[in-house]
């Protein structure tokens, strides 16, 4: 029997367990999003043996394929019960072109799978965003030059003493986000609160990242987080656009020193002005995840 309950950030080690078996590299397999994010769909974890499982349960039971070792046909066939229960077919994300294999061979014909580009995971080679190399990233670099130029700016590791300035500066640049036409207020609650989280429990979670200030005043800001064994997911990423390759500057000089192969820059969400910015750096691939109905 499987039994939900509330993230809080005392599971951490016991699902950081389970995801490193799997090392999964989809942004939905960090327990620090799992927790950020929790009130966007009221996202409930479960434990079941060494398997980790999130969910959102609302507005209906959905799944991310379950993080773990062990019997995987086992555990999936408690999730197809336990949604039958909440009367509906279980709905299973985060499932990747490599595990098909899987389903096929345990489930033939027992589930239909549809995908949205809209939430494939950017990912990048990390040494590309650390230097810019060659003529396709030509343009970067002068922005990162120009920047450079311009302001007497100050880039370091961001500590206790930053939160709380930099939750301000998260809150007031909201508006200003290309996308903010298509944002509403519940939404912006949503992202407040994940950026609550993610300084509350900074440390607890293994959080790290950087911040530039110009004349004592924030410009920029990253953080983010080990996602998998070769991979560091990009959680927050904001900046100042009055100064200009505030954006540029930042990706930059948070890759610094990031020893993991890849940078996971999460998805785009369908919003024309993220991916526009998302493609400009030139991903290696996309995480392409699908969503299997089982009937």
């Amino acid at each position: 029997m499987l039994e939900f309950h509330e993230l809080t950030i005392e599971e951490k080690s016991r699902a950081d367990k389970a995801l490193r078996a799997s090392d999964f590299r989809g942004c939905e397999y960090s327990f620090s999003n799992n927790l950020a994010w929790r009130r966007a769909a009221d996202s409930k974890i479960a434990f079941y043996k060494d398997f980790y499982i999130c969910a959102a349960t609302n507005p209906e039971f959905s799944c991310i394929n379950p993080a773990g070792e062990g019997d995987r046909k086992e555990v999936i066939t408690l999730l197809r019960k336990h949604a039958e229960n909440l009367g509906q077919p279980l709905y299973l994300g985060g499932v990747t072109e490599e595990q098909f294999s899987f389903f096929e061979e345990c489930f033939p014909g027992e589930y239909t799978v549809e995908t949205n580009e809209d939430y494939y995971d950017y990912v990048y080679n990390t040494a590309d965003f650390q230097n810019f190399p060659g003529k396709k990233y030509h343009g970067k670099r002068n922005h990162l030059s120009r920047f450079k130029t311009m302001f007497n700016y100050e880039c370091t590791d961001i500590t206790e003493r930053d939160f709380d300035d930099c939750i301000v500066f998260a809150a007031q640049k909201f508006d200003d986000k290309e996308d903010s036409s298509t944002e509403d207020t519940s939404s912006a609650v949503v992202e407040q609160f994940a950026i609550d989280t993610y300084f509350n429990e900074y440390y607890n979670l293994g959080l790290f990242g950087k911040i530039i200030r110009i004349d004592g005043k924030i410009a920029a800001f990253s953080v983010g987080d080990k996602l998998n064994s070769d991979t560091v997911d990009v959680h927050i990423e904001k900046a100042d656009t009055s100064f200009h390759g505030a954006y540029t500057a930042i990706a930059n000089l948070f890759s610094q020193g990031i020893t993991e192969t890849y940078l996971n820059r999460e998805e785009d969400l369908g919003i024309e002005g993220l991916r526009k910015s998302k493609q400009s750096y030139y991903p290696v691939f996309q995480i392409k995840k699908y969503r299997l109905t089982f009937k």
